[in-house]
């Protein structure tokens, strides 16, 4: 099958790849208006293999010669013929790709509607939650979002301040977790007090409540909110919230926000199975 050519870094579509790709506010104000995020790698095209939301698959002359690319590209054809795939020019592949000998293969996927609908027509959210309240660090993000998705935790908010959930570093820290969770973000800690029906728990290092002491809370859902790597959880939050510490050797300051999210989260899961 012949697929077309992009030869030109003035191709509108090689342009829109490269917003995508922006960090900071320029891509998330990208990737917010057009409403689509960039998989970069195999790993990830091959997660939403067959998803009606990958729509556009690039890859080039390179790519074409990987086993593993060849496979992901006919099966989701196969399955979703209407995708457009592009063959884009090894030259202009390394002006895409900060990723050193990485496969040939980058996909256009359809954010999320829960990504794109405003946070104040949301009347509730029931259940458990996971709250981000500042978290800057897009591996940070992407690691607790891979750790949420493998403790059963499918809905994860993101307050204004964290790194954009749909941006390309974050999506690789993911490793295609976002295919299984519910997104929202963008909200304020306001939006946040008035959604969310679980009780707060904020993980703290100074807390007096002990993590492991937590059982029967843990039995029934619960919104856990994890700080910012510096500030830790607000202040608005902190008010509404009941802290809980984490027991660390003393020796010990404090503990990664991802690696506290790991432990707060399958302790749940294990008080739960319990």
């Amino acid at each position: 099958m012949n697929f077309d050519l992009i030869t030109s870094k003035d191709n509108p579509l090689f342009k829109e790849i490269r917003l995508l790709q922006a960090t900071g506010s320029k891509g998330q104000k990208a990737r917010i208006t057009s409403g689509q995020a960039l998989l970069e790698g195999i790993h990830l095209v091959q997660t939403w293999v067959g998803d009606p939301a990958l729509k556009v698959l690039v890859t080039s002359e390179i790519g074409l010669q990987n086993t593993e690319i060849v496979e992901a590209v006919y099966s989701h054809l196969e399955i979703r013929p209407n995708t457009k795939v592009f063959q884009l020019d090894s030259v202009l592949w390394d002006l895409l790709s900060d990723l050193v000998n990485a496969p040939h293969i980058a996909g256009l996927l359809d954010l999320p509607k829960t990504c794109l609908v405003p946070s104040q027509s949301i009347g509730t959210l029931a259940g458990d939650v996971v709250i981000l309240d500042r978290i800057q660090d897009a591996g940070n993000v992407g690691s607790i979002l891979r750790t949420a998705a493998a403790a059963g935790f499918t809905q994860v908010i993101a307050l204004s301040g964290c790194a954009h959930l749909w941006s390309t570093k974050v999506l690789r820290a993911g490793m295609g977790a976002h295919r299984l969770l519910d997104l929202y973000e963008g909200w304020s800690n306001q939006q946040v007090l008035s959604a969310v029906t679980a009780p707060l728990l904020a993980a703290t290092g100074d807390a007096e409540q002990d993590l492991f002491a937590l059982k029967k809370v843990l039995l029934h859902p619960i919104a856990w909110v994890l700080g910012s790597e510096g500030q830790g959880v607000s202040e608005d939050l902190m008010a509404q919230a009941k802290g809980v510490s984490i027991p660390i050797d003393p020796r010990v300051e404090s503990l990664n926000v991802s690696t506290a999210a790991a432990v707060c989260l399958f302790e749940t899961i294990r008080v739960r199975r319990t």
